[in-house]
């Protein structure tokens, strides 16, 4: 199939937008509330009723858009996209058809170490539908309930062109526009609660040729894995079909995960099947160009030009690099560690691994960490001085992410300051030989590892506290090494 037909899949990326409210009313927002007590007369679309735009819900749409390298538009303005659904209280959803917010952006993802880039179509600003929940009870085991609470919450979706050619770089694609969203602080992409999805377009054609196949549509995804299954399903079926001289349909398709086959959902909708028309409760968008401009400058350096960076001019490898960028508040804490510490490596070990454990058994984002920057890079100029040992440095982490205490405090409380006197030193070495006698006779026969335990038992006895170079130095001498 790879020689015979080329692959070409377009994504529709839906994100939430993190406003405190809805996007065209005063309601709520927060997940997980009980049902149907975040809505009002407006997200329910009653009669006589009308919206007013959230203006944040605007900026953070405007902001994704830049982060495209979308043209923001001076006059756009909403329509109506009308369908029913039970999900769907008005009839139709309030989007962007005709004029949208923004338009002709590009989007530069890595993807098998080339950096790659995708057209952008679009990026607007539309409403959320509902939610059906579907549960079994003893006297009715096919219920379904209508929740409205995510009724009218704020979506921008992301129009990606068809210029994808395989299900992996389709996800690598995604994943990094998510990535930017997190960054650009305008989305969760909590893709368990629903608030990052999308709609997968994928259709082939004969190598060489042109002219686009016809597409099928995988309705709503939101798993990374499922995805790729799903499109790559799609391959092998739409090929079969071609293979065998038939047609594909365009058509809207499920994917069911237990089986790993697409099922057809329904027979694609086009734009007039939506009967789109200007929405008449509310006026047309003009956007103020130096507000655009004031926007723009807020913008973040975006992760993978920031995760380059970190390694041209920290000297960092890729892996640490990757790590350190995964999210912008871990980005920023290294990069503040660095400032004050002068030594990339050295705070990228310690991030990587120490204190990213630490999180990970508390169950803490590093936003809650009691660990700043300062106490972090404080701590590691102690151990590069010879204050306190390397072994010593985890304990006064452990307990400076507990208590929030500085490592100078956690130090002086615990009395854990580092032994770098020769003589104090060396007559903890004179025990440890006295009290092992086979190991010394193994180390002066020859067997240089044995040195390993009595270094070993110097610090145990002096309870980690021993400079550890220095008990290698003396007890070398001590055992005529």
């Amino acid at each position: 199939m790879a020689t015979k037909y080329e692959t070409v899949i377009g994504l529709e990326i839906h994100a939430e937008l993190s406003t405190d409210s809805k996007l065209f009313c005063n309601c709520k927002t927060t997940f997980g509330a009980e049902a149907n007590t975040q809505t009002c007369p407006i997200c329910l679309g009653l009669p006589g009723v009308l919206p007013v735009l959230n203006k944040r819900a605007l900026e953070f749409a405007i902001r994704a858009a830049l982060a495209m390298n979308c043209k923001i538009a001076e006059f756009s303005k909403f329509d109506r996209k009308n369908y029913f659904y039970p999900d769907l209280p008005k009839g139709y959803q309030i989007s962007q058809y005709g004029l949208p917010l923004s338009y002709g952006g590009y989007f530069e993802y890595e993807f098998d170490g080339e950096i790659k880039r995708c057209g952008i179509t679009r990026v607007h600003l539309e409403e959320d539908a509902g939610k059906l929940v579907h549960e079994g009870v003893s006297d009715n085991p096919n219920t379904s309930h209508v929740d409205f609470n995510r009724s009218c919450v704020p979506l921008i979706e992301i129009v990606g062109e068809p210029d994808l050619r395989s299900p992996a770089e389709a996800v690598a694609f995604w994943r990094a526009v998510k990535e930017v969203l997190e960054y650009l602080g305008v989305s969760d992409c909590n893709m368990e609660e629903g608030s990052y999805r999308c709609d997968a377009n994928i259709s082939l054609r004969p190598v060489g040729s042109e002219k686009y196949g016809t597409r099928t549509e995988l309705k709503n995804q939101n798993s990374f894995r499922n995805v790729q299954a799903a499109l790559e399903f799609e391959e092998k079926r739409q090929a079969k079909i071609l293979n065998e001289g038939s047609k594909v349909i365009q058509e809207t398709r499920l994917f069911d995960l237990e089986k790993g086959v697409t099922r057809s959902m329904r027979h694609k909708e086009e734009a007039h099947d939506y009967r789109y028309f200007p929405e008449p409760d509310l006026v047309p968008l003009e956007v103020d160009e130096r507000w655009v401009e004031e926007i723009r400058s807020t913008l973040p350096e975006l992760p993978m030009y920031r995760r380059r960076r970190f390694v041209k001019e920290y000297q960092i490898p890729e892996y640490d690099a990757v790590f350190l960028t995964a999210t912008r508040q871990m980005a920023d804490y290294y990069e503040e560690c660095v400032k004050l510490s002068n030594d990339p490596k050295t705070c990228s070990n310690w991030i990587m691994v120490e204190l990213s454990s630490l999180l990970n058994n508390a169950g803490q984002r590093l936003e809650e960490c009691q660990v700043t920057p300062k106490y972090l890079s404080d701590m590691l100029k102690m151990i590069k001085s010879g204050a306190i040992s390397g072994k010593i440095g985890k304990t006064v982490l452990e307990e400076m992410f507990v208590s929030g205490k500085t490592p100078q405090q956690v130090i002086q409380e615990k009395g854990l300051v580092q032994i770098s006197d020769e003589s104090e030193i060396e007559n903890i070495i004179e025990q440890v030989i006295a009290a092992n006698p086979d190991p010394v006779r193994e180390y002066r026969e020859g067997k240089k590892k044995a040195i390993g335990f009595l270094v070993g038992q110097v610090m145990k006895l002096s309870k980690g506290k021993a400079n550890p170079q220095l008990v290698n130095k003396i007890l070398q001498e001590k055992l005529g090494g």
